[in-house]
């Protein structure tokens, strides 16, 4: 029997999926989770874990990640968006074995079950690799994001979550307490150390990178 795991935080989508699963004669659901606190309980006894990349409390992808460095011996599949490029080669390069489209169908789950049961690749090499090249440029990307993000003082990044909140120079200054004026002068900074020509700019790039958080 192939032992599945599946990490969903949509039972809707969840249950019938192991539902379905269960009907196959060499198939069996051993664990269903629908959190990444749930889903770090997994660990012994699964073949193949299923893993949808929106979870309620982070991305399925650091579960790939935490299971890889656990030496989790089972095979993950997640489940993204494959038109996102940059989330699948993410998912690739933390070690998920194989990676379908959140569309797919049930049929097309159970395929890829079995065939990463048997050892097979869901990418051809040609795939991974470009994947794995893009990944490692994301990273890099990253990487120079945060050095970047930490040239920004504890006010200046105060400053932008303000902006973020939607506030403008005169609700920041008041909830800093600091000067209408003083505001401008810390916006005229914060573009020049993140090396952009406007506070939409700036706004966009700090909270892509986890800066600013929007509500």
């Amino acid at each position: 029997m192939i032992r599945v795991a599946i990490v969903d935080d949509h039972a809707a989508l969840r249950q019938p999926l192991a539902f379905m699963l269960e009907r196959e004669p060499d198939i069996t659901v051993v664990a269903e989770a629908g959190s990444l606190a749930e889903a770090r309980g997994i660990r012994e006894g699964v073949d193949i874990l299923i893993v949808d990349v929106d979870l309620p409390d982070g991305s399925g992808i650091d579960l790939v990640r935490d299971l890889r460095d656990a030496n989790f011996e089972g095979m993950v599949l997640v489940l993204t968006d494959r038109t996102n490029r940059a989330e699948v080669a993410r998912a690739v390069e933390a070690g998920a074995s194989g990676v379908l489209d959140k569309s797919a169908g049930v049929a097309q789950i159970i395929d890829a079950v079995r065939r990463l049961n048997a050892g097979e690749h869901l990418l051809p090499p040609p795939e991974m690799i470009e994947l794995l090249r893009l990944a490692s440029r994301l990273r890099e990307r990253e990487q120079h994001a945060r050095a970047i993000l930490s040239r920004l003082t504890p006010r200046e990044l105060e400053v932008l979550q303000a902006l973020g909140d939607g506030l403008n120079d005169k609700e920041i200054a008041v909830r800093l307490h600091i000067s209408a004026e003083t505001v401008r002068t810390h916006m005229v900074r914060i573009l020049g150390k993140l090396g952009v020509d406007s506070r939409l700019r700036a706004l966009v790039f700090a909270v892509r990178h986890g800066a600013v958080t929007i509500a």
